[in-house]
């Protein structure tokens, strides 16, 4: 009845059967930004801002939640992530995350470098929302993924 993995027959919700799946080598890219004042990108960028290295929480922050992601999105699966980055970039008015994750083993890891992302971002909004708290988080989205049976997929392609 329903193309969407996640529901039966009849629509019901379900967890994947991943039992049969062979392990491969697994891996996904996430990035998203927060925008911000000047004044306030500057108070992060210099760690100045009232509640310390903004980004050392958010990296931690972030790491701490893809390890956590079955906890959060229903029907996910709990997985042995191999690895967690979270990096940062400055841009105009704005911080960049991005996220990767990997693991070896039955299924993907996207929604773990999403919520990394996510999370991270939150984290800087948290962290600097005392400097102004019209801050915007968006753009949060996979950028790649490898592995498994349908293999490689980058934003852009169909």
């Amino acid at each position: 009845m329903s193309k969407l993995s996640h529901l039966d027959d009849t629509g019901a919700a379900r967890m994947v059967d991943i039992g049969g799946k062979a392990d491969s080598d697994r891996k996904a890219v996430a990035t998203g930004r927060i925008t911000m004042s000047a004044e306030t990108l500057q108070a992060v960028r210099d760690g100045s801002g009232p509640k310390g290295d903004v980004l050392a929480a958010a990296r931690i922050a972030g790491i701490m939640a893809a390890k956590k992601t079955a906890d959060l999105i229903p029907l996910c699966h709990p997985l042995p992530l191999s690895s967690v980055t979270v990096e940062f970039e400055f841009e105009e008015g704005a911080v960049r995350a991005t996220a990767t994750a990997a693991l070896v083993g039955k299924t993907g890891v996207e929604m773990e470098a999403m919520t990394a992302t996510a999370v991270a971002l939150l984290t800087i909004y948290d962290m600097a929302k005392v400097l102004g708290k019209g801050m915007v988080i968006e753009e949060v989205r996979l950028l790649a993924k490898s592995g498994g049976k349908s293999g490689e997929w980058r934003a852009g392609d169909a």
